[in-house]
């Protein structure tokens, strides 16, 4: 496994502990190394940086670190692998880093902190579900002889990997199968006509006419989704991972939008961009502005042009909106705002995820056709397809059942191998 790959786990079963009564107690190196690999991509842009104090402490407090423990713990960890440089006023300059490579950080930070054997552990089975789901006895044999854990402390792991979220199972029997939400971000073509192959006839028509309304538009209102599948396939499908959800939240509520997999990945590594969700985030708030926002708050009608501005380092605006739908994207250090009266400009601080903003946007936008049904008002947040499976999974009112899920995911299993 590259350093990128391990680094993105890492971040991944972090924002698992992060918020549990022990998760950090039992698994400190990912602890730690999860919330400082975090804090350096929020602090960096692609150019070196320097952050006054109080800047810093907001930025911990925006990824949920504590000031007084976990940021001056992350800032020693940072200083030690000389990405950053401490000074006596508490301000930080921070050499120019990419998401990559935080990634590639993040790793050695893990591996400076003395991992223990289920903690490396707990990235290869994260790795390994992704690729196939997997049977629980399967993955035990092979974690248990790869990482030389005995079968009581195979049994122990399997069951925090699953209470902790690193992993999820289809819950079905004494060998339910194991998998987690990258199963449809690697070969999802092929994966996915192994779902549409098991299903029935009526399913597999519905599901083609909604692959390409998808295709065609790039997202579709959930609403939408559920009247062209049907809840209970529809269900079952959000719930394997087969389609993602995108949340962009403001005053009038959530508004959720359904989007594929490979909506991203063909612009970007998977596993590199769903670390931090920054490039589908960007989107997002463009498209919002584009469909949305009205002349006088400062609607975009040259989405190119503005990203290509942008991206030459120089400044937009000013707007009224910059200040109200970029909010987020300013405490992630995705672009920098300053007030000129009641507007605002704004400039690219992460020329990375411009990039690829750039490339979904002129190629067939992941969210614009959806976000354009959103009522105006501005932009206060966004929820990735990870954190929005996770808290789909967690209502009951609108599980598949258990035979279901493990047909849809038995569907997937390699052939011949897993």
């Amino acid at each position: 496994m590259d350093k990128k790959t391990q680094g993105a786990w890492i971040i991944h079963h972090g924002k698992k502990i992060w918020g549990t009564n022990n998760g950090a107690a039992s698994y400190p190196a990912i602890d730690i190394a999860a919330k400082s690999g975090a804090l350096l991509a929020r602090m960096a842009a692609s150019k070196q940086s320097e952050l006054n104090s109080n800047l810093v402490t907001t930025l911990a407090k925006a990824g949920g670190l504590s000031p007084k423990t976990d940021l001056p713990a992350c800032l020693e960890q940072l200083s030690n692998e000389r990405v950053i440089d401490l000074a006596s006023d508490g301000s930080v300059a921070v050499i120019g880093v990419t998401a990559s490579s935080a990634l590639d950080h993040t790793s050695t930070l893990f591996e400076r902190n003395d991992p223990e054997p289920f903690e490396t552990a707990a990235i290869g089975l994260g790795e390994l579900v992704s690729q196939s789901p997997v049977g629980k006895k399967l993955a035990g044999e092979k974690i248990g002889d790869e990482y030389r854990l005995t079968n009581l402390e195979v049994a122990d792991f399997l069951g925090q990997a699953t209470a902790f979220g690193f992993i999820e199972s289809d819950e079905e029997g004494d060998d339910p199968l194991l998998f987690n939400g990258n199963l449809f971000r690697r070969e999802s073509i092929a994966k996915t006509k192994k779902v549409l192959d098991s299903l029935d006839s009526v399913e597999q028509a519905a599901f083609s006419q909604f692959e390409t309304a998808l295709k065609a538009g790039g997202a579709l209102k959930l609403s939408e989704a559920e009247r062209m599948l049907g809840k209970p396939l529809l269900s079952k499908l959000r719930a394997a991972g087969v389609f993602d959800e995108n949340i962009v939240s403001n005053e009038n509520g959530d508004h959720s939008f359904i989007t594929s997999p490979g909506a991203f990945h063909k612009f970007s590594n998977p596993m590199v961009d769903d670390a931090f969700d920054h490039a589908k985030a960007l989107v997002a708030a463009l498209s919002y502005g584009m469909h949305v926002s009205s002349t006088d708050r400062g609607a975009i009608w040259g989405v190119d042009l503005l990203l290509k501005k942008l991206l030459r380092g120089e400044a937009v605006g000013p707007a009224p909106a910059i200040g109200k739908d970029y909010r987020a994207l300013e405490l992630e250090r995705v672009i920098s705002i300053k007030p000129q009266g009641s507007r605002y400009t704004m400039r690219l601080l992460k020329r990375e995820v411009g990039e690829i903003a750039l490339q979904v946007l002129q190629h067939g936008s992941a969210a614009a056709a959806a976000v354009g049904g959103i009522p105006g008002a501005q932009v206060s947040g966004y929820t990735g397809p990870e954190k929005a499976r996770a808290n789909f999974r967690k209502r009951k009112d609108v599980q598949p059942s258990k035979m279901q899920m493990r047909g849809l995911l038995s569907s997937v299993r390699s052939e011949g191998g897993l």
